[in-house]
């Protein structure tokens, strides 16, 4: 994990010297954190088509228990399998103007949550040998995302406090290191990862390299300090 602070403008308001009120300087501060995912979520399926819809759900079926059991050898806990959608529907083709009743089209997907993102590849590799011939998506994210954008939202008031301090420096004046208010700007844990949503599966072929990457959680603050 890596923090970094964005180049972004100071922003100084000075009040004027009274018993009232006092010479403010307001800052924005950034944090980014990057973290590497440990967590996969893939949606893939099985696709079958048949004049008969009897013959169709059946092939599907059977398929996708061919799909299931092959995941659960790979250790993958059941309640890490889940249907997220399925679907029957009824195609046709289009003859001169006329549509000509063709079969029936059945889609079973599943979505499966890995917590160790090295085994994506020889996941979709294990689903297509048994039956998949769908992948619809592959996103990578954080298990955790809440306790990176807490350090995130560290780093930004550090790097709040150092801007207000390198303002204070050019000026003269000495900063008052407690602010007098800190408005958390944003809430960003970053989007999951997609990887090659869509992607249809024709077969087996070489082992699939999927490199997940790396996220990047960003925090924003506004703080007001001040000076004498």
């Amino acid at each position: 994990m890596n923090y970094a602070y964005p180049m972004s403008s100071p922003v100084m308001t000075t009040a004027p010297h009274s018993p009232y009120c006092r010479p403010i300087i307001e800052v924005t501060g950034e944090g980014i954190l990057s973290a590497s995912p440990n967590r996969a979520i893939i949606v893939l399926g099985v696709i079958t088509e048949n004049p008969s819809l009897s013959a169709a759900q059946r092939e599907n079926a059977t398929a996708t228990t061919n799909v299931i059991n092959a995941l659960q050898r790979l250790n993958i806990p059941k309640n890490h399998i889940q249907t997220v959608s399925y679907q029957i529907e009824t195609q046709y083709d289009f003859k001169d103007g006329t549509s000509v009743f063709k079969g029936y089209k059945v889609t079973h997907l599943l979505q499966i949550t890995l917590d160790r993102v090295e085994l994506t590849g020889q996941v979709v590799d294990t689903a297509v040998q048994n039956g998949a011939n769908f992948v619809s998506s592959i996103q990578f994210s954080v298990a955790n995302p809440e306790l990176i954008y807490n350090q995130a939202l560290s780093a930004a008031v550090q790097n709040a406090e150092s801007k207000a301090g390198a303002i204070a420096r050019t000026l003269g004046v000495t900063l008052v290191r407690m602010p007098l208010k800190v408005t958390e700007e944003t809430q960003n844990v970053g989007p999951p990862i997609p990887f090659k949503a869509a992607l249809m599966a024709e077969g087996a072929a070489a082992p699939t390299p999927i490199q997940p990457g790396q996220l990047e959680i960003r925090a924003t603050v506004r703080a007001q300090y001040t000076y004498y």
